[in-house]
């Protein structure tokens, strides 16, 4: 089951980035050094008492204003409500409750979702005790008394926020079937291709509620497997702040990317891949899963006998990071080449568990150390001892070595690529750790 999502909300100046950053604390994970993938910092990992969920900030509301900075971001907040578990609603007590409150209040009643109300700038309890009081007034229950910039009261906050979290549902017999998210900018094509999936193989064991903001859980069997499909579709509300809503979708993304095996990455043929698509990519990576680059509306675009070389080099070029990623070219309208899916997840799915055996993991090693010596500086020179899988899902290697910091990630990088050229591990990520250890250990 993926992290649950708290939202704060309220009217401009009240506080709610500063609160952001304070439960963020330094646990800020958007920026990531992936090369190709920049990250709007509008979310971010939160742990409370062991339990992590993904908080988002988000603009102030001011309900009835034709400003059309603040229209726009009442636009944004609505999104961030619609995807959250649970809604956390500020106000200012030193502004003390406005007509503006009360009306965001209302919006938020309709959402049907969680409310809890936080009353910042409480500096002094005891001398603002009534003034916190007053917002008893908007009818969502009990204000909690906070001060974000003291960090003060935030652990009773935090506490009740939890109280709201969804149960994980999920069961041993739905964690063995392969999960399988469609990601991909709004109006690529998603539903359109679980539609069609759906209509190709006419057999839908069932339609399970979304775990997660306007995600829908679609259990599909083909050839007598089955696959459940995650389809992060669902905005696509035309505006002038395009890419302000698609930040948001971005959200929706990271919770489906975290519940699945498997990404297959929609991309138009039409538009080309772009940097939003980069972006998505990037998050399937930092996360391990396997990625699968889907090109649709193959059908609609002129050809040539080296069209498809053109579309994979670029597609190489923009997504370096990812140069594992399988690619295949389809329609969703038509049905051309959706066979491929299928197939190409699970041969992702099987690389994604490949495990290799230690004794022939490091003669790969030893023989890749032969053909091209490791670093050295100052005269010492890196030395690989030993080298074992720990883990699957993506496959995971511990090297030891004599000095961590001769390993330079480019002679990791080669590593990687011997390993690949020996095993494949197509559509899956790998990932390696270096430990330090002395020639007498």
């Amino acid at each position: 089951m993926s992290k649950p999502i708290v939202a704060i909300v309220g009217r401009p100046n009240v506080g709610k980035s500063t609160l952001f950053n304070a439960l963020a604390g330094k646990r800020i994970s958007i920026v990531k050094d992936t090369p190709g993938v920049t990250r709007d910092r509008i979310y971010t990992d939160v742990t409370w008492l062991g339990r992590n969920f993904t908080l988002i900030d988000t603009g102030g509301i001011e309900p009835e204003s034709s400003d059309v900075i603040l229209k726009n971001m009442r636009d944004q907040a609505q999104i961030a409500i619609d995807t959250a578990d649970v809604i956390v609603f500020m106000t200012d007590v030193r502004q003390g409750l406005v007509d503006s409150d009360s009306k965001v209040a209302d919006m938020l009643r309709r959402s049907a979702k969680p409310v809890i109300l936080a009353v910042n700038k409480v500096d002094n309890y005891k001398m603002q005790q009534m003034d916190v009081f007053e917002f008893y007034n908007l009818g969502i229950g009990e204000p909690f008394a906070i001060s974000a910039e003291g960090k003060q009261g935030l652990g009773e906050l935090l506490d009740e926020i939890m109280k709201h979290f969804p149960e994980d549902n999920s069961n041993s017999e739905e964690d063995d079937i392969p999960k399988v998210a469609i990601v991909g900018k709004p109006n690529v094509g998603k539903s359109s291709l679980i539609n069609r999936l759906l209509g190709e193989n006419r057999v839908i064991v069932s339609d399970i509620a979304g775990t997660t903001r306007d995600a829908i859980d679609t259990k599909i069997v083909h050839n007598g497997q089955e696959y459940i499909f995650i389809d992060t579709a669902g905005l696509r509300r035309k505006s002038k702040i395009k890419e302000e809503l698609e930040r948001y979708s971005i959200i929706r993304t990271v919770s489906a990317v975290e519940r699945c095996d498997v990404c297959i990455v929609m991309i138009d043929a039409s538009e080309g891949v772009t940097e939003q698509d980069a972006k998505i990519c990037g998050i399937a990576h930092d996360e391990g899963k396997g990625i699968i680059i889907a090109v649709n509306k193959w059908d609609a675009i002129e050809k040539d006998d080296k069209t498809v070389n053109r579309f994979e080099d670029k597609i190489r070029q923009v997504l370096s990071f990812v140069p594992y990623a399988e690619i295949t070219y389809i329609s969703a309208v038509t049905g051309q080449r959706l066979h491929r899916i299928f197939e190409m997840t699970d041969k992702v799915l099987q690389n994604q568990t490949l495990r290799v055996a230690t004794g022939v993991l490091n003669e790969i090693i030893t023989e890749a150390v032969a053909m091209q010596q490791p670093p050295s500086d100052k005269g010492k020179r890196l030395k690989i001892f030993y080298a074992t899988q720990v883990s699957v899902k993506p496959p995971t290697f511990v090297i030891f070595v004599n000095d961590k910091k001769l390993m330079h990630f480019s002679y990791v990088r080669y590593l990687e690529n011997r390993i690949r050229d020996a095993f494949g591990f197509a559509g899956t990520s790998l990932r390696f750790i270096i430990r330090e250890r002395s020639e007498k250990e």
